[in-house]
């Protein structure tokens, strides 16, 4: 327990690697000896989390074995290990951790070596449990191959977080150049990716934060990253909420991953027919919508599953080697912190 314990403070840091050589095989049947942070129980992840040494595992004939190189903490991950999801692993031994990178290590004999071939980068396809690990063996069809000129600690965080911000850019309004959104959570990964996705896509952003101290260093922040507004919570405490868009259109789309009265606010900024997307709910706090709301002004959806990682993380991928992300990948360093696996 006190090993797993460490685990959290240290994530929290700026950690980088190099890979150590090892001889990659097409023919090995059993993979290496794994270490892994696993859980037998769900709770409080600094209770529940420890460190074990896991047993080599076989490589079937249609399985690739990979080598973690760097696998992020999100909060879903926490939320995971506390129980919060739906979505629960079978107990007890079962491993964090949800994205990651890694290095395929070992093919099976059936698979084709023009797909994937030892060396290669690859991220869960979909996204999937158990990457809190050093070595992983998996059927082939649940890797995707990513470019290798991105540092691991990038990539690594490909699958969820700006993925997550890419859909509901694109898949609930037909937003164009011009439009309006409005996000509570801007200071998170997702926001932050948000905020630099419509920037690119000529859109504009309202973001609202916490009241906390150094809330003025954040606003300065998410405004490098491209935001329009930025508004603290108390701010927000007024009669005609729609006064503070100036010039900007009324939102088409509003994206919520707190919940309770951070939802109510993103309603009020929305135009009529607008939509709200939630994401999250890290307040804990139920999401109420005004029957009024439902009637005559907006339409609600949520977010769950993540099944277009092979098409969109190319895309992501592409953006991290341009530099075009550049700074919300140092920003993450900061927020979420990187686990690298050596």
């Amino acid at each position: 327990m006190a090993a797993a314990a460490r685990l959290l403070p240290v994530a929290a840091k700026r950690l980088t690697t190099t890979a150590r050589a090892r001889r990659l095989s097409t023919s090995t049947s059993t993979s290496p000896p794994a270490t892994a942070v696993l859980y037998d129980q769900h709770g409080p992840p600094d209770k529940v989390l420890r460190v074990a040494e896991l047993p080599a595992a076989e490589i079937g004939e249609r399985d690739v074995c990979v080598r973690m190189l760097a696998a992020p903490i999100n909060p879903s991950d926490l939320n995971r290990v506390e129980g919060v999801y739906p979505v629960r692993p079978p107990l007890p031994a079962a491993v964090a951790g949800y994205e990651g990178v890694g290095q395929v290590h070992a093919l099976g004999a059936a698979v084709d070596s023009r797909l994937l071939s030892p060396g290669d980068w690859v991220i869960p396809s979909p996204p999937s449990l158990g990457t809190w690990q050093t070595y992983i063996v998996n059927p082939a069809t649940a890797w995707h191959r990513v470019r290798s000129d991105v540092p691991p600690q990038y990539v690594a965080t490909v699958t969820v977080n700006p993925l997550t911000a890419l859909r509901m850019l694109c898949d609930f309004v037909n937003l164009a150049p011009g439009d309006t959104l409005v996000q509570n959570g801007a200071t998170s990964i997702v926001g932050q990716c948000v905020i630099q996705l419509a920037k690119l896509h000529g859109l504009h952003t309202i973001n609202i934060i916490r009241d906390r101290p150094g809330s003025q260093e954040a606003k300065d922040k998410l405004k490098q990253l491209g935001a329009d507004h930025v508004f603290t919570e108390s701010q927000l405490d007024i009669k005609n909420i729609k006064s503070l868009l100036g010039a900007l259109p009324e939102p088409a789309l509003g994206l919520n991953c707190v919940g309770g009265n951070a939802a109510s606010v993103i309603l009020k900024f929305l135009r009529q027919g607008g939509t709200m997307v939630t994401y999250g709910g890290m307040s804990k706090k139920p999401v109420t919508v005004s029957t009024s709301s439902f009637i005559f002004k907006v339409s609600t959806s949520d977010l769950w599953s993540l099944t277009v990682v092979d098409r969109v993380s190319n895309f992501i991928c592409n953006l991290l080697q341009l530099c075009t992300l550049n700074v919300y990948t140092n920003l993450l360093l900061e927020a979420s912190g990187i686990v690298i696996l050596d």
